[in-house]
């Protein structure tokens, strides 16, 4: 049997990504560390890993956040290498340099990477110079209000307001005439230096009507990229995402090929290492501009997985450790259709208000190619601290009809119920089986005008 890349690996994260690369890590023959804070002690990923170390209060600035919990854990264990999931640390350069000053391995790119591409307004000119198309806009940071008057008279209404360092879907705020900016920068730059800890913001001609699609990439410490095919990421609500699937439906073959041609070029022209997602729009004519570069794994990661059957987070893993890729470009099938589906703790009826509380029910589903991630349990209780995701339904199909129908089949099954819980199950089945979907016609907009009653 071949030795195992790292010997023991502490993941700074929780939950359902926790639970998911512990999982992988114990097939490689890799020992785990999870770190938890005090609401999370009883949590599914705590129990499952090898060891596991308490790191703070719930707050997660006093806990996930916080840089010293994890790296002393991780010293503390024994641990060779830190996986950092998705959110929290896992796209802070400093955390990264921090890992390595300690003789740890950060498991992602470098971290000048990074930061290159952490800053929204500089990768889009990075992109540009590699010869990706890019929306019409800023190039770098707006710094003043009447800077963004300008600019949006010149390239024409309407206009996204975006923070540069900004990332999940927050920090995005829409300007559809001259008399709406003002208010729109005023209140990005806000919200941009109250979460991210940075203010600057950059313009781009805002498209009405497009579609969301990313494209999977590893690259590895040789130069060597590849991508895994696109998913499409247009059933949103708020620039948050309740729906993804692969392939992303409606594409000619001369679009899927675009994405896979530009998203390798930009991989490559920032020195990528790890699983990074480039993500583009494309319009209703069929044209593709870049929007940004996730240098992280993505939640929905598992729809690729289950087109390819290639496991990403050890792929993650085998490229920190310095091993070459596992596939080469023309080594990549894709085979079916899948959907995965985000169960969060939310009310749609009042303005997707987060409901904490106990699963008295959580009942998940089976059956053929039928996939659940979740780290909760019936019994748990959802704390109000973190994000409400509960669970990810992933299915597969030969066909897209049949991924649709399993996909409605599964949700049928799925039962959480408990003191003032509310999810988003409900609304997932009704997008799913809406005649705009199955037709593949939905853009980044659907939801929003179904929920206003305008479809």
């Amino acid at each position: 049997m071949t030795a195992p890349p790292f010997r023991k690996v502490l993941i700074a994260n929780r939950g359902e990504i926790a639970l998911r690369i512990a999982r992988t890590c114990r097939e490689m023959g890799i020992a785990t560390v999870a770190v938890y804070s005090t609401a999370d002690r009883d949590a599914a990923f705590v129990a499952f890993a090898d060891e596991a170390v308490h790191i703070g209060p719930a707050a997660p600035r006093r806990s996930y956040l916080s840089m010293p919990g994890p790296i002393e854990a991780a010293l503390r264990c024994g641990a060779d290498a830190v996986h950092p999931g998705y959110g929290f640390l896992s796209e802070d350069p400093d955390f990264a340099v921090v890992c390595a000053g300690n003789g740890l391995t950060f498991i992602g790119p470098r971290p000048e990477v990074m930061a290159s591409v952490g800053d929204k307004a500089k990768v889009r000119e990075l992109m540009r110079d590699a010869g990706l198309p890019v929306l019409p806009g800023s190039d770098g940071a707006v710094p003043t209000a009447a800077d963004a008057e300008r600019l949006a008279a010149e390239i024409g209404y309407p206009v996204v307001v975006k923070a540069a360092a900004g990332g999940g879907g927050r920090g995005i705020g829409v300007a559809r005439s001259a008399k709406d900016l003002p208010r729109v920068y005023r209140e990005t730059v806000a919200l941009a230096r109250s979460v991210f800890g940075n203010g600057e913001v950059y313009l781009e001609r805002y498209l009405e009507r497009a579609r969301h699609v990313e494209v999977q990439v590893l690259g590895d410490e040789a130069g060597n990229v590849v991508h895994l095919g696109e998913r499409d990421c247009s059933l949103q609500r708020r620039n948050q995402k309740l729906v993804e699937e692969a392939p992303s439906p409606g594409l000619s073959d001369r679009i899927r090929a675009e994405l896979g041609m530009y998203a390798v070029a930009g991989a490559k022209a920032v020195g990528y290492t790890g699983a990074g997602t480039m993500e583009f729009l494309v319009d209703d004519r069929g044209r593709v501009t870049f929007m940004e570069l996730n240098a992280r794994i993505q939640v929905e990661h598992p729809v690729t997985e289950a087109l390819t059957g290639i496991d990403l987070i050890r792929e993650q893993i085998r490229i920190a450790a310095g091993l070459p890729l596992a596939v080469k470009q023309e080594d990549v099938r894709l085979t079916g259709a899948a959907i995965e589906c985000r169960v969060n703790a939310e009310d749609p009826d009042r303005g997707f208000l987060p409901t904490p509380g106990r699963l008295d029910v959580f009942n998940v589903p089976g059956g053929p190619w039928t996939r659940v991630d979740s780290g909760f349990a019936p019994g748990d209780t959802v704390p109000p601290y973190y994000d409400s995701l509960l669970a990810k339904l992933i299915v597969w199909a030969p066909t897209r009809a049949e991924a649709i129908a399993r996909a409605e089949r599964a949700l049928g099954e799925f039962t959480v119920s408990g003191p003032g819980v509310a999810t988003t199950i409900p609304l997932l089945r009704r997008l799913v089986t809406h005649p705009v979907f199955a037709a593949g016609e939905h853009t980044t907009r659907f939801v929003e005008e179904l929920l206003d009653g305008r479809s």
